[in-house]
């Protein structure tokens, strides 16, 4: 069966997936090389890695876009932040969501304020970006995305209103600058999704420390996904 119910959009994002998937190889490989030299940094991108990256899209896994999907039609979310663009994959999941659960409003004669919904994106790279903004459209999903480029500590300063739903699918160093934006504006029952939470053990320290902040009310659990997947709900 199909999660997302809409054949142009998912033709659209198999394609994306296996270009994705195809620059998979290359990614280990460069890894693997900075590792056997000793000069890959554990705290940050240097510049040779920022610039090995520009092309790739590093797309959440499939299995993984749906969930988040799914959980945002549970959560008939209106309001998601995601961290982390590229090419706007994952992106697409979310706005489809949120245009799902706008169509549901109006079809079960909801008040007219029900029928909004955003996605606020965030990218780095202007040519990502560039290339992002042409998958929305060919998506017809634009209407449902605010990408903003730049820093996203400070591209995500502004939030206007409650937050439903957060993808957290950025390099780890990224993850609490993010949060210190984002945090305050979660609602009650909000949900955080973090992706790689079990590989990347090391990097997301700092933010298992925000976790266990109780004044932080947030409660997480570690899902059995490849590399794991936090899900974690604020209380």
């Amino acid at each position: 069966m199909s999660v997302l119910n809409d054949p142009k959009l998912e033709a659209l994002l198999d394609a994306l997936h296996a270009q994705s998937a195809g620059q998979e190889e290359a990614v280990g490989v460069y890894f693997r090389r900075r590792i056997e030299e000793g000069t890959l940094s554990w705290d940050g991108f240097d510049a040779e890695t920022t610039v090995f990256f520009r092309d790739k899209l590093v797309a959440l896994e499939k299995v993984k876009a749906e969930y988040c999907y799914l959980l945002c039609r549970a959560l008939n979310a209106k309001r998601v932040v995601e961290a982390g663009t590229s090419h706007g994959v994952s992106t697409l999941y979310l706005a489809a969501a949120v245009r799902d659960n706008a169509s549901a409003a109006r079809q079960s004669g909801r008040p007219a304020d029900a029928f909004g919904g955003t996605v606020i994106g965030t990218e780095y790279e202007p040519e990502k970006a560039k290339i992002a903004r042409r998958n929305f459209a060919a998506a017809g999903l634009a209407e449902y995305i605010d990408l903003r480029e730049g820093d996203l500590a400070d591209t995500l300063k502004t939030i206007d209103g409650p937050v439903d739903f957060v993808l957290l699918d950025i390099w780890t160093e990224a993850v609490m600058p993010a949060m210190r934006n984002i945090a305050p504006h979660l609602r009650q029952g909000a949900v955080i999704i973090a992706d790689n939470s079990d590989q990347s053990r090391r990097g997301y320290a700092a933010y298992f420390d925000f976790i266990a902040d109780p004044n932080n009310k947030l409660r997480t659990m570690t899902l059995p996904f490849a590399g794991g997947l936090e899900m974690t709900v604020r209380v």
